[in-house]
């Protein structure tokens, strides 16, 4: 087995000669105390910003995400969402003269997941949420009817609307069925489900 060759300029010592109490490289000149870590920055301390250190310290606290409970201004997102989605609603089903129910379930889950999504978590969204999904697909049907009607009574469908309200309304009574009052119903379960997905 060979002998490890010293450095060159350094004294001599034999191979079992440990000198600082067992440690090989105790003593030697041009060394440092402690093992090297290989990071330049390892002594150094988080300091003020600007100084050497403060972007390698520990990583600041953030506080966590405010709960968002906020009723007022969920109720206020559910009956803006809710008279937006019924004219919407409303303007297809004249548009195609017919109600669809995959556009009442939309309108009742846009409600509900909007007014949840800003109002937060509190248990009275999802119910106002739910009635007033049954009211947009109920406005929606009668915006729906003023359109058909318009072209019939060669008026405007906003002047049906809102001089002639008691018609609709009698003739939306008149002519529903069973499918429409499913419709309201499904309006008001996706806005329950839109309401819990949201939150």
């Amino acid at each position: 087995m060979s002998q490890p060759v010293p450095p060159p300029n350094q004294p001599q010592q034999p191979y079992d000669a440990q000198p600082g109490g067992g440690n090989p490289f105790a003593g030697q000149p041009g060394q440092q105390p402690g093992a090297p870590t290989g990071n330049p920055f390892a002594g150094q301390q988080p300091g003020p910003p600007g100084q050497p250190g403060a972007a390698f310290g520990p990583a600041p606290f953030s506080p966590p995400a405010p709960a968002r409970d906020n009723l007022g201004l969920g109720l206020l997102t559910a009956v803006v969402t809710a008279l937006v989605a019924a004219f919407l609603y409303g303007v297809i089903a004249g548009a195609i003269e017919r109600e669809v129910g995959y556009i009442a379930i939309g309108v009742g889950f846009l409600v509900g997941f909007a007014a949840s999504k800003v109002g937060g978590q509190n248990p009275v969204l999802p119910v106002v949420s739910a009635v007033l999904s049954v009211g947009a697909v109920y406005l929606g049907q009668l915006v729906g009817i003023s359109i058909i009607f318009s072209d019939l009574a060669h008026q405007s469908a906003s002047s049906l609307f809102f001089d002639h309200f008691d018609i609709l309304t009698k003739a939306w009574s008149e002519a529903a069925d069973f499918k429409s009052y499913l419709f309201l119903l499904l309006g008001a379960v996706a806005a329950f489900g839109g309401a819990k997905k949201a939150v």
